[in-house]
């Protein structure tokens, strides 16, 4: 398991948002300087997101982005790509993976049509919420709109695509350092052969730990880290526990 640190952009700096809302907002700064130390600390990936991109569709962030891709580290980003131009303009500038949230919720078949286009470099982001009937219903627009499909319902649309990875994420956990959704992401396993990264809620190095054990292909952490609730060397550690 792959640890991807998180650096979500708005107005030029790393900010982190709780439970995806724009109005609960912490500053942590400059965010090339967070991606060096993440880098110091020897993380494999970066993983970015450019929070205005994801409500509106066009790209605000692309400096810092940009900025960050030239350290030489991998980076998955995520964040209103929703067109075959702007995947490029993305893959063009180094990213290494493109993150499809809204584009792929809306048109499944675009998402796999670009995933053969560029095999392995597209990976989609499932945001789901809980519903009070227990579906894990697929969130787009920044988190702003349910789409009224379940997160099962559509990885069986992408089955036997080149994907690189589904990227599953907890908003009801996302910020909230209480802790990962087990339940969610055993049965985002269970619906899908493709890689699942998840995302949201991770507080602690037993919460890495516990995830290790499941078989994913990787972990974004984000406040936990900048909130120093431990290490990047420690975290990464801990993901290698799962082999």
């Amino acid at each position: 398991m792959e640890l991807y640190p998180a650096i979500d952009l708005r107005g030029g700096a790393a900010v982190r948002l709780t439970q995806g809302d724009f109005d609960r907002e912490t500053n942590y700064g400059d965010p090339v300087a967070l991606a060096e130390s993440y880098i110091a600390g020897g993380a494999p990936w970066i993983h970015v997101v450019d929070l205005e991109a994801a409500r509106t569709g066009e790209p605000w962030e692309r400096p810092a982005l940009e900025a960050i891709v030239a350290l030489g580290t991998p980076v998955q980003t995520g964040g209103g790509l929703r067109t075959e131009e702007a995947v490029a303009a993305v893959l063009h500038v180094g990213v290494a993976r493109a993150v499809l949230g809204t584009a792929a919720i809306q048109d499944p078949a675009l998402a796999a049509r670009f995933a053969r286009k560029w095999p392995n470099q597209i990976a989609v982001g499932l945001d789901y919420k809980t519903r009070p009937d227990g579906m894990l219903e697929a969130l787009g627009h920044g988190w702003a709109a349910g789409s009224g499909r379940s997160v099962t319902e559509l990885l069986e649309d992408w089955a036997g695509e080149p994907l690189a990875a589904v990227v599953s994420t907890s908003v009801d956990r996302d910020g909230m350092l209480d802790g990962p959704d087990l339940d969610g992401l055993n049965r985002v396993r269970a619906a899908t052969d493709l890689p699942v990264i998840a995302s949201g809620g991770v507080s602690s190095l037993a919460d890495l730990q516990v995830l290790a054990e499941l078989d994913l292909a990787g972990v974004i952490v984000g406040k936990a880290l900048v909130e120093r609730r431990f290490s990047v060397e420690e975290a990464v550690a801990a993901c290698a526990a799962s082999g």
